[in-house]
């Protein structure tokens, strides 16, 4: 059995992760404990709070009883909001506070990128334009290149966990270019998990989600690949062609 714990901000769209444990159809599993979400807003001070090191410590203990082998801080404006640099300091002193290897949604989304063999992408953010743009200098940091940003300028993870297949479709279409290779769409208040056959299928390219990254960018921490037949976790979950004939 593969344990990936996550610290998951306040209650949004956490019920993902079980949907992504039955996709997964393995002994991989993927506990969730609840920080303090502090104030629930997509704004820069609000953000940087919701992130710190003392609400992130407080998580770890649980996640060390439940067997993890590698813990994700599942919130990605609450990690790319300290910056490129900021971000590392993040997930180093949450190595440290839970005794194993440590990331976050922000750097799931740059790895993933690397992975896929992109460069060029386009950001479909629910965000404020603020926020959206921290995000997109940190995707530049990583080595990406941001053909388009849009912002949709929702405030809450609240607002943003009630939306449904509809508004998610919605949200790929309008922050899709022709220039880009991939699509992400970032915050880990969206529920994202049931749609991301449809979103690569409408949108003919990869589709990276928040919460998707965020189970993957654990499973790599703790060396562990699954890869899955057919569309249903999308392009970053499927398992190559090769892979039919012989081991890994």
């Amino acid at each position: 059995m593969t344990t990936v714990g996550l610290l998951y901000p306040g209650h949004s769209a956490e019920d993902d992760y079980p949907r992504f444990e039955v996709l997964l159809d393995s002994d991989i599993r993927l506990p969730v404990v609840h920080t303090d979400i502090g104030e629930d807003a997509h704004r820069v001070d609000a953000l940087l709070e919701m992130g710190s090191a003392e609400r992130l410590a407080a998580g770890v203990e649980e996640l060390r009883l439940a067997g993890a082998e590698s813990v994700v801080w599942a919130c990605t404006s609450g990690s790319f909001v300290y910056g490129w640099e900021g971000a590392h300091e993040q997930i180093r002193a949450l190595a440290m506070a839970a005794g194993m290897p440590a990331s976050s949604t922000s750097f799931g989304f740059a790895h993933a990128v690397r992975a896929l063999g992109a460069v060029r992408v386009a950001v479909a953010a629910t965000y404020p334009e603020d926020v959206t743009a921290l995000f997109t200098a940190f995707l530049k940091a990583s080595g990406a290149e941001v053909v388009a940003d849009r912002a949709s300028g929702i405030i809450t993870a609240a607002e943003v966990g009630a939306w449904g297949r509809d508004e998610v479709l919605e949200l790929a279409r309008a922050g899709d270019h022709p220039d880009a290779e991939v699509v992400l769409l970032p915050d880990t208040a969206l529920h994202t998990a049931a749609y991301l056959a449809e979103l690569e299928e409408v949108l003919g390219k990869p589709v990276l989600t928040a919460n998707q990254v965020t189970v993957w960018e654990g499973l790599r921490l703790a060396q562990r690949r699954a890869w899955v037949y057919g569309p249903k976790l999308g392009t970053l979950f499927r398992k190559p062609d090769w892979m039919t004939a012989g081991g890994e």
